[in-house]
């Protein structure tokens, strides 16, 4: 197989993964099958659109392959037949949620360098890639979005972006980049998960 067929693939996967957190976030709420479809794509697609919206990629690339759609339907559907075997969703959701933070991190800023954007572009744009759909995932919920929670979520997108692009750099990494990257991403997601890993907050000096 091709590289660029299992990019593409992994884009699919990428796409289903964040769909499906996106159906799950909907089945918490108990919402319609119509819930779980718009949660599902808006999750699913948000953030490459975002990407391609920014680095003027000509057409959005969901609207140039309806598979993106498809997956986005076909995510939201199964996720209305299946939740419910799921003894815990909100920790399902946490999984599907770092698989597809993994993938659309260097994903996205593989797009990007495709591209020619700079480097530090590209990573921002594989961190927005991952993201955004959560973002607006949960804006939509009316819930704290989950970059904001305190332990590790953007950091690991910026992992996965920059591993990528140091990688890919390299004559000797450009086979691996791309598995590496997003190894690397969710290892450090997973392991916040189960570890409860935080960065440290701000503590404003006493002025005592």
């Amino acid at each position: 197989m091709e590289l660029t067929q299992v990019v593409y693939s992994l884009d699919l996967v990428g796409v289903g993964v964040f769909a499906i957190s996106g159906a799950l976030a909907a089945a918490e709420r108990r919402l319609d099958i119509l819930g779980f479809l718009l949660f599902g794509t808006v999750t699913g697609i948000g953030g490459g659109t975002l990407r391609d919206l920014l680095l003027h990629t000509g057409e959005v690339f969901w609207i140039g392959d309806t598979a993106y759609l498809w997956m986005c339907v076909a995510a939201g559907v199964a996720t209305w037949f299946l939740a419910h075997l799921f003894v815990s969703l909100h920790r399902v959701l946490l999984w599907a949620d770092a698989l597809g933070l993994a993938l659309f991190s260097v994903l996205g800023t593989q797009k990007a360098l495709a591209f020619d954007a700079p480097v530090l572009v590209a990573i921002g744009m594989g961190m927005m890639t991952a993201t955004f759909g959560s973002l607006i995932r949960d804006g939509l919920l009316g819930r704290p979005p989950v970059l904001l929670e305190p332990d590790i979520y953007v950091t690991a997108a910026a992992l996965g972006a920059v591993s990528y692009v140091a990688l890919d750099a390299q004559p000797w990494g450009q086979q691996i980049a791309l598995p590496a990257a997003v190894a690397a991403a969710f290892a450090l997601r997973a392991a916040a998960i189960l570890f409860d890993l935080r960065l440290p907050k701000y503590q404003p000096k006493s002025s005592d």
